[in-house]
């Protein structure tokens, strides 16, 4: 496999244009009474047609058994190796929202969440407050005070929101206080070196007195943080691979993703409609466009099998918008797999269809797992899909002589 300077001698900029809509947390697992997936249970005709043109895959994030989080299945498909350039959650929800950071500044995604009279988690999420609520609770936090370092916090959207931390000698190094689950306490954020001790010493005091402050606040009474980071420095897509790419995307980590790696950010609403309309808006003006759809994702959290199928419907519905652009190379799978069964991420590989004038159709006729497993990319890392869809593209001249 290529790396990226490799990849920067040989790409090639022209008019081809290409759109990836990634479909958050697309992949699934059987509904024990029917035997099939979200995907194989979803009524999709324009999917399929677009299957049926094109040929399939089943792409892995990361590597067989493991399960990503959202930064690392997104850069790989992005076309950057997410073991290697990993960027934390914080830095990300920051640039999603446009937050002016500062050198040194350590950023961590928050979770207002839900604890027991014990102290046990029993809601993640707080029940996803409203985005207006969230504000508030902000306000309160921001009352704070903490001893030898500043402090930031900012609403995100629903019940996330940015804590950044600004002082002198902190670093990113230092554990998440979310354990990811139900049912026990929220951790102590724990230093991963020497160099984290100052921040984790600030971030337990923040989130000891962010109790405190939120007793009253039911259902969002305690903090989860997760993701500390700093800046980190990528090459942009334009540098590695000539594009002029633009992002789709409502919730601000995905802008944050997008803004990282070099994207135009283009304004948007939170509709599956709205987003694909915005496509059709802008499309005369890059030659890359990622769309992010996100309900998928949030369905599956939830163990919603049945709102996770709606919204590929929907996604199903609006799907003509893009298609009657006529891109020359169309992309649709997802960055990492969520079943309403495992109501979370998970390690399974995610299906994918490409298709272009060049692609080798293949007998795929459906756009599922099971499908998809037999399609003619068959099984390969998330890292070549940037590659594949340059390639079909015409933006990719010969390597070697």
């Amino acid at each position: 496999m290529l790396n990226l300077e490799q990849l920067k001698e040989i790409t090639r900029q022209s008019d081809s244009k290409i759109v990836l809509l990634v479909i958050d947390g697309l992949g699934g697992l059987p509904r024990p009474e029917t035997g099939k997936t979200e995907l194989e249970t979803a009524h999709i005709p324009n999917l399929a047609e677009l299957v049926s043109m094109g040929t399939c895959g089943l792409s892995e994030p990361v590597s067989p058994g493991i399960t990503p989080g959202s930064a690392p299945g997104h850069l790989a498909i992005f076309g950057y190796d997410p073991v290697k350039c990993l960027v934390g959650r914080g830095i990300l929800e920051a640039l999603g929202i446009d937050f002016d950071l500062k050198k040194g500044d350590v950023a961590a995604r928050g979770n207002f969440c839900t604890i027991d009279e014990k102290g046990l988690i029993t809601d993640r999420r707080a029940g996803r407050i409203s985005t207006e609520e969230n504000a508030r609770l902000c306000q309160k936090l921001s009352k704070i005070k903490l001893e030898g370092a500043q402090f930031l916090v900012a609403p995100v959207k629903e019940h996330r929101f940015l804590l950044v931390l600004r002082g002198e000698g902190l670093t990113g190094d230092a554990s998440d206080s979310d354990p990811e689950q139900v049912g026990v306490a929220p951790l102590s954020v724990i230093p991963h070196s020497p160099e984290g001790e100052r921040t984790a010493r600030f971030a337990n005091d923040f989130v000891a007195k962010a109790k405190a402050v939120l007793a009253d606040s039911h259902p969002a009474n305690m903090v989860l943080l997760r993701g500390f980071s700093q800046h980190p420095n990528l090459p942009t897509m334009n540098e590695i691979f000539k594009l002029n790419p633009a992002a789709i995307a409502a919730y601000p980590m995905y802008r944050g993703l997008a803004k990282l790696v070099g994207m135009k950010l283009l304004d948007t609403g939170g509709s599956i409609e709205e987003e694909f309309d915005t496509l059709v808006k802008h499309y005369a003006e890059h030659d890359f466009f990622f769309v992010h759809v996100k309900k998928t994702d949030s369905s599956g959290e939830d163990g919603d099998f049945d709102a996770k199928v709606h919204v590929l419907e929907e996604i199903d519905r609006f799907l003509p918008k893009i298609t009657r652009l006529n891109p020359d190379v169309l992309i649709v799978t997802g960055d990492h797999s969520t079943p309403a069964m495992l109501k979370g991420h998970s390690w399974h590989p995610v299906p994918l269809v490409l298709y272009s004038k060049w692609c080798r159709a293949d007998h795929a006729r459906e756009f599922g797992e099971t499908a998809c497993a037999s399609g003619g990319l068959g099984r390969f890392p998330a890292l070549e899909v940037m590659p594949l869809a340059m390639a079909n593209a015409l933006k990719i001249t010969k390597f070697g002589a």
